[in-house]
């Protein structure tokens, strides 16, 4: 009576090179349970922008007569709002261009939520 075949016997078998590490990935100096760390920035992280800004950023997002404001950044919403000739708050802009590099202040509060 012969034996069940399994699913591996429909492929050939492969010998290892010898000197392969198991599970090794070519090109690479760290090992694969670390991954290497990039190099210490130079620059310090950004400064936390001030209660009264988020607060009036906060208003800018709470106010529907500009539009909605899911799927997109505050920026493209006040764009959108100006060229629409809604007249958003030039303030809301000049924040939103003072400080492009802190997500606090270029995300709506429900950037985190999917549409």
């Amino acid at each position: 009576m012969e034996q069940p075949r399994r699913i591996t016997d429909s492929f050939p078998r492969r010998r290892r090179r010898p000197g392969r590490i198991p599970g090794g990935v070519k090109g690479r100096d760290c090992p694969r349970a670390r991954p290497c760390a990039p190099p210490p920035s130079e620059e310090p992280p950004p400064s936390p922008p001030d209660q009264a800004l988020l607060e009036m950023l906060r208003r800018f997002d709470l106010a529907w007569e500009y539009g909605p404001c899911t799927g997109i950044t505050r920026l493209q919403r006040w764009e959108r709002a100006q060229a629409l000739g809604l007249s958003p708050p030039g303030p809301v802009r000049d924040a939103l261009l003072e400080h492009w590099d802190n997500p606090d202040v270029i995300y709506s509060l429900w950037h985190e939520y999917g549409l």
